[in-house]
């Protein structure tokens, strides 16, 4: 019986593991066992920051409204206080959104909150 050899398997592994870190700089991308360290480690960030992201751009949003609301004389807080008063239900992308697209609109939801 002919002895096997595990060539095409590693080749493929190993052209995977490569081209995943295909940007990555030096021999992260060039050198089978550091590309492979880097492809674990670039996984974890990718995991550990697609939580991140969601902060951030909460973080984003909050300070877009607060500065919109401010040019209209209110703070972030007492605009929030008001539209939960007056149940008001618009989330902060939205809000975010209008203060930046549609301020006349944005305008009318704060004098509504703030009344």
């Amino acid at each position: 019986m002919p002895r096997v050899t595990k060539s095409n398997t590693a080749k493929k592994k190993h052209k995977k593991v490569l081209t995943s870190t295909k940007g990555h700089y030096g021999a992260r991308s060039r050198l089978f066992k550091t590309a492979k360290q880097s492809q674990i480690k670039s996984l974890q960030y990718a995991f550990r920051d697609r939580k991140i992201k969601k902060r951030s751009f909460r973080a984003l949003w909050i300070s877009r409204i607060n500065a919109a609301s401010r040019d209209l004389g209110s703070s972030y807080s007492t605009l929030i206080n008001g539209m939960n008063k007056n149940n008001i239900h618009l989330n902060r992308k939205i809000l975010s959104e209008l203060a930046i697209e549609d301020h006349k609109v944005f305008e009318k939801i704060v004098k509504l909150a703030l009344n």
